[in-house]
């Protein structure tokens, strides 16, 4: 699986699945992706090349932790994030797979701010506050 930015300058590939899909609506979250939520994939490091030039950016998050994402400097988007609480994690914004068959976040996380029209999956894991 191949994830790119926008112009296809910053890419992250990944040679295996992961089941550790997570929808976060904190306002951090909903900021960085433009949308009611983000939802990121996340992957071993080791099961992941990066290429090409990011920038990054490292947020406390609202937990307490450190939060970095790695954005393409020439179009904006984020094609990878790193968790200070994971340091052997890489996860992927779902949307830079471009792919609609991608399967469906497994835990929604930071509910509070979720928006009151958005409607996840049933058998999704549902947690008020923010969990790994």
């Amino acid at each position: 699986m191949l994830a790119r930015c926008q112009c296809g300058q910053l890419k992250a590939a990944v040679e295996v699945d992961t089941d550790q899909i997570v929808a976060c609506h904190c306002l951090a979250c909903q900021r960085r992706s433009g949308s009611p939520f983000g939802v990121i994939a996340y992957f071993p490091a080791h099961d992941v090349t990066l290429s090409g030039e990011a920038s990054e950016f490292t947020r406390e998050t609202d937990s307490g932790n450190r939060f970095t994402t790695a954005f393409c400097p020439r179009c904006g988007t984020t094609v990878w994030c790193r968790a200070e609480l994971k340091p052997n994690v890489i996860g992927i914004p779902v949307g830079t797979f471009g792919d609609n068959h991608f399967p469906a976040p497994v835990r929604s996380v930071w509910e509070q701010s979720m928006h009151p029209w958005v409607r996840l999956p049933a058998p999704i894991a549902h947690f008020p506050r923010g969990r790994s």
